[in-house]
C-alpha cells in the first residue's frame, strides 16, 4: 500500500450512492470524489455495511449521539439524487443496506440551484454539515474548499453550525436549531 492510498484515521469515511439522475456539470459528489474527498458508489452493494445513511426522512438526527459510532470508523453515505426522486430512491436504498438513517437539522443550502431553502441541500453541504455537527471542522471546511459556494455555506450557516456542533445529546441538537428556524406546525 503506497502512502497515498493509507486510511487517514483522523478523517470520516465519505461515500456516495450515486444514482447519475442529475446534471453531471452540477454535481457536488462528482467533484467531491474528483479531489478525493468521497468515494462514489454506482449501486448499493458496493456501499459501507456499518455507518449513517444521510436521510431527510429519517427522523433521527444526525448529532452527538452517533460520534461514537464515526470514532470506531462507521461512514457517513449519502444519496445522490434528484430531489424529484427522493423518495424511490430511498426505498430502493433502504432494501439493499443496513445503514442507519438520519437527518440534519434545519441549515439553509448555499447551492446555485436551492440557495437560501431550507433543508435542500448538496450532497457535499450535506456532508460537511455532518462533519461539523460532528466535531470534524476542518474535514468540513476542506470537502467545501472544492466548492464554489462551500465557504457561502459555512458563513450562510456559521452560527446555527457552532450551536450544533456545541450540542451534547441529540435531544440539545434537536432543540437549539428551533433557536434559529420556525418550527414546523
Amino acid at each position: 500500500m503506497s502512502s497515498s492510498e493509507k486510511i487517514d484515521l483522523h478523517n470520516v469515511p465519505l461515500h456516495v450512492i450515486h444514482l447519475d439522475q442529475d446534471d453531471p456539470k452540477k454535481c457536488s459528489a462528482r467533484r467531491l470524489s474528483k479531489h478525493g474527498h468521497a468515494i462514489l458508489h454506482k449501486n448499493t452493494r458496493a456501499a459501507p455495511k456499518r455507518g449513517f445513511l444521510l436521510d431527510p426522512s429519517s427522523g433521527i438526527l444526525m448529532g452527538p449521539d452517533d460520534m461514537k459510532s464515526i470514532s470506531r470508523g462507521g461512514a457517513i453515505v449519502a444519496l445522490d439524487c434528484s430531489w424529484k426522486r427522493l423518495d424511490e430512491s430511498l426505498d430502493s436504498i433502504s432494501r439493499h443496506t443496513r445503514l442507519e438513517g438520519r437527518t440534519l437539522p434545519v441549515l439553509l443550502a448555499a447551492n446555485p440551484i436551492s440557495w437560501g431553502k431550507p433543508g435542500r441541500l448538496s450532497t457535499a453541504e450535506a456532508f460537511a454539515s455532518s462533519l461539523y455537527i460532528l466535531g470534524r471542522k476542518e474535514q468540513a471546511e476542506r470537502i467545501l474548499s472544492c466548492l464554489p459556494y462551500g465557504p457561502a455555506f459555512l458563513e450562510l450557516n456559521k452560527l446555527p453550525l457552532e450551536a450544533y456542533s456545541g450540542a451534547t445529546t441529540n435531544e440539545e441538537l434537536a432543540e437549539v436549531q428551533w433557536e434559529f428556524f420556525d418550527k414546523p406546525e
